[in-house]
């Protein structure tokens, strides 16, 4: 019995002792991960460092001007933060946590994604009507992709085959191929999209749309609207309802938009498009992120300068983390 018990189990002296190999398994099992988020305050030029486990901000750190999107790096040796007045993608180094270095962008950098293998990095140019293609690694500017007026949302679809871009005035989600670097195909959606976020499986593309009041979803393989997410809270008239930024499970099952001046995170079914619950957060909430272990949905919310921490099985807002001014994206990384 000993050596089976220390063959299974590092503890194995203490499970002796209880005399049940089931205590022991029950007992070993595996620390929590520890997390840290990255928020982007558009107003205050900063990023705030956030520790996960203790919620509460650990560092500030001061950026360009006016920085929006933000992403970890695949390596996760660098935040990447678009600071769209000084036309630049800066680089904080995830491990001195300071700004290490810059890529060349076009004028007005908003959203931006990364390839699958982490190697290129597509930019939405808000000023010049482009997205700007740059190899990370040689921190140069590889190519350009014209699109419509006012691109900001960026997504890749699971395969890499299929880069999509928004473009705010157009009103479009335009399908650029990342072989050929070529549109594909144009669909046209609900007024100012903002947002855009592929499913896992490939299935469907979903693209907020700030003015039309909607999320339109999109058949990717068809290229093609199938249905669209509407959102009704009473006691707000529709204008106030304003969906950005979003975040879908891994699983497809359920997806979280953030509703602007209406102030809630609308919780949305993956299979039947129906808001099942709308859960009140700060002032103007921008965009979202999971904890890489999808327990956590962290809600940045522009006006209050704060940040939501949502439970993502209770379907409940836990805590608030006082961050920067104008708090507006926010990227997750491993400790």
């Amino acid at each position: 019995m000993q050596a089976e018990v220390k063959e299974f189990c590092p503890m194995w002296r203490a499970c002796l002792l209880l005399g049940s190999m089931a205590v022991c398994l029950v007992g070993a099992s595996e620390p929590s991960q520890a997390f840290t988020a990255y928020v982007s305050n558009e107003k205050s030029n900063t990023v705030s460092v956030i520790d996960t486990e203790k919620w509460a901000v650990t560092k500030t750190i001061k950026v360009g001007q006016r920085p929006r999107g933000i992403e970890v790096t695949k390596d996760g040796k660098y935040v990447l933060v678009a600071v769209g007045d000084d036309d630049t993608i800066q680089m904080i180094d995830t491990a001195k946590q300071e700004v290490a270095d810059t890529l060349p962008s076009g004028p007005d950098p908003e959203l931006f994604v990364q390839d699958a293998e982490g190697k290129i990095l597509y930019v939405a140019n808000e000023n010049d009507n482009l997205v700007t293609l740059i190899d990370i690694a040689r921190r140069a500017r590889v190519g350009d992709v014209p699109v419509g007026v006012e691109p900001e949302g960026m997504a890749i679809s699971p395969d890499g085959k299929t880069l999509v871009n928004t473009s705010e005035t157009t009103n479009m989600a335009h399908f650029i191929d990342t072989g050929t670097r070529e549109i594909i195909a144009n669909v046209l959606v609900d007024s100012r999209p903002r947002f855009a976020e592929f499913k896992r499986d490939n299935s469907e593309l979903w693209v907020s749309s700030e003015i039309g009041g909607t999320v339109s979803v999109i058949d990717p393989a068809k290229r093609a609207v199938t249905s669209k997410i509407e959102f009704s809270i009473p006691g707000l008239r529709r204008e106030a309802v304003q969906p950005v930024g979003m975040s879908i499970t891994k699983d497809g099952k359920t997806g979280f938009v953030a509703l602007g001046p209406a102030n809630r995170v609308a919780v949305v079914d993956g299979g039947t498009h129906k808001v099942t619950k709308y859960l009140l957060v700060g002032q103007r909430v921008w965009h979202t992120a999971f904890t890489p272990d999808e327990k956590y949905l962290l809600a940045t919310n522009g006006l209050s300068n704060d940040v939501s921490v949502i439970d993502v099985a209770a379907l409940k807002v836990i805590k608030t983390v006082q961050v920067g001014e104008l708090p507006w994206g926010v990227a997750m990384a491993q400790q």
